[in-house]
């Protein structure tokens, strides 16, 4: 999984999948589904980012991976 903040757009982007997005479904104002082409849910568009989610603290609890940062 990685997330990926835009700035100059304000927009956040978790990607769940290593698989390319084959359809979209936009849940509300501004939050967007992405789906791949066997209907998994591949990744998560946020735009306004800042106006709905908290961007100054990420946590990270009991995943069971490697924790990678990148700046």
């Amino acid at each position: 999984m990685k997330l990926n903040y835009y700035p100059e757009t304000d927009s956040l982007y978790i990607d769940l999948s290593e698989k390319p997005s084959a359809e979209s479904r936009e849940i509300s104002e501004g939050v967007v589904l992405d789906y791949d082409a066997e209907g998994i849910l591949a990744g998560i568009d946020i735009d306004n980012a800042s106006t709905k989610v908290q961007l100054k603290e990420l946590s990270l609890r009991r995943l069971p991976a490697d924790i990678k940062a990148v700046a």
